[in-house]
């Protein structure tokens, strides 16, 4: 399978650049954005790999047109761009990247009509594991259980809570038959009153260089449940996202989730 590697340069993308090739997947191009110092660059220098002879680029558009796939964890800017140009030729999309509004998110879903997409806040097997247990376990204990989720990541992190926050939130709310947006509690500070009941919490941490946390907190009266995952290796994800990738070859347009890739 031929694969470009968006935000090639990054963390999340040398890692990815690696898993592709380790898979066996041709890496037939790199993108980053336009005067990044890594234009010009071998893409597997750039990924601590011996050279593949694929040179870094900020041409989004030559990079896509010349591949069955995309590997994608940049800005929600960047990924509505690059929805566009994946569903034009026709290549499987994985998007990694979290922070995307609700107007993103509408752009992904009618690129989607035209080409595979892969979307996930979060793209291991465990999470999405923890997932499915999140919606399990809200959906047995009652709202006599508060439900807390709290997320950790390094320094660096631009949005909170996390996208994989947000998707354990979404299953827990779907396990209680709730909607989340209006039971959803971001912040607490100052005097806020008693706990309202149904409420789930979110708690963000950020540190050091912490690659990824997440607790699912099941609070009853003189009990608890938790639930937790903890990635100690970005390469967890970009595993993850090429198999997602692999899955998508072939599928026919459409928005599509880890839970799929997993046959969860």
């Amino acid at each position: 399978m031929k694969v470009a590697v968006m935000g090639v340069a990054g963390r999340m993308g040398q890692e990815l650049v690696r898993a592709a090739h380790a898979a066996g997947c041709s890496i037939v191009g790199g993108v980053e954005r336009e005067g990044s110092p890594a234009i010009g660059s071998d893409v597997g220098v750039v990924a601590g790999l011996t050279p593949l002879g694929v040179s870094v680029t900020s041409d989004a558009l030559d990079a896509i047109s010349r591949c069955d796939g995309i590997l994608d964890f940049t800005s929600p800017k960047a990924t509505v761009e690059f929805a566009a140009l994946a569903a034009n030729a026709r290549a499987v999309h994985v998007i990694g990247t979290t922070g995307l509004t609700p107007g993103d998110e509408a752009q992904i879903a009618a690129a989607a009509r035209h080409a595979p997409i892969v979307k996930a806040g979060n793209m291991s097997l465990g999470v999405n594991l923890l997932m499915a247990l999140t919606r399990r376990v809200a959906e047995a204990l009652d709202e006599d259980f508060d439900i807390e989720i709290v997320e950790m990541h390094h320094r660096d992190k631009v949005d909170a809570p996390s996208g994989t926050a947000l998707m354990l939130g979404a299953a827990a709310a779907e396990g209680r038959g709730l909607d989340l947006r209006q039971h959803s509690v971001r912040a607490r500070d100052g005097v806020t009153g008693p706990r309202r009941r149904g409420d789930i919490g979110f708690a963000s941490l950020r540190g050091g260089s912490v690659v990824g946390e997440h607790r699912v907190i099941f609070a009853g009266p003189g009990e608890r449940v938790e639930l937790a995952h903890v990635a100690g290796d970005r390469s967890v994800f970009a595993r993850g996202a090429v198999k997602a990738l692999l899955w998508g070859h072939g599928r026919a347009p459409g928005l599509y989730s880890m839970s799929d890739v997993l046959g969860l």
